[in-house]
């Protein structure tokens, strides 16, 4: 099977035809965005100082190596719980144009409404592998808030197929953690019920 590569800027019909549970890779600019970053645009309505139209951003806090003079190496960069965004993201994502969201773990109705309404996708960047994710950054474009140090900052990266990322929420916003939340409680009622009717407490 053909690999699955998103580039920068991503248009609304790049997405149109990926499902959850598919497995793309991401080309182009990456943006590392978390939770200060987030509260400083919706809470504080302080404009990014980065245009995300079209982008792609990381819910994560990277280890970076400064070399001097405005040249920087990530060394390591995984993703954070990007459930920590979740009140904010649907309101991220309609304020600066975000079209791929990375991060760990899933998020709720308020990305799955964000991404359904302005067509964006969160996808999920396997945890334990951030110095995996690291050699897929080709380099550091730029930095900014650096006052919020190395982990909130935001760190313009240029990747190269970077991945693999499993859709989490698509751009119609199916949302594969509660679809899964929904059958596995299904599978566990299920396995309770046979279970309890073999086992008796000895008294």
């Amino acid at each position: 099977m053909k690999k699955k590569v998103l580039t920068t800027p991503i248009k609304n019909e790049d997405l149109q035809d990926i499902k959850t549970g598919e497995i793309i890779y991401l080309s182009g600019t990456l943006v590392t965005c978390r939770d200060v970053a987030h509260r400083r645009l919706i809470e504080e309505n302080i404009p990014l100082p980065v245009d995300l139209q079209g982008m792609a951003i990381f819910h994560a806090g990277p280890i970076v190596k400064d070399h001097g003079n405005e040249d920087y190496e990530i060394i390591s960069i995984g993703p954070t719980t990007s459930m920590r965004m979740e009140k904010f993201e649907k309101e991220f994502i309609e304020k600066t144009g975000v079209k791929l969201i990375i991060g760990k773990g899933g998020m709720g109705e308020n990305t799955e409404e964000g991404c359904r309404e302005h067509k964006a996708m969160h996808v999920v960047f396997p945890a334990g592998n951030a110095v995996l994710a690291a050699t897929k950054v080709e380099r550091i474009k730029e930095v900014h808030w650096k006052d919020l140090g190395m982990p909130e900052s935001l760190w313009v990266c240029e990747v190269k197929e970077f991945g693999p990322l499993i859709v989490s929420i698509d751009a119609e916003g199916n949302n594969v953690f509660e679809e899964n939340k929904v059958e596995f409680n299904k599978r566990k009622e299920e396995q309770f019920e046979r279970i309890s009717k073999q086992v008796r407490f000895i008294k």
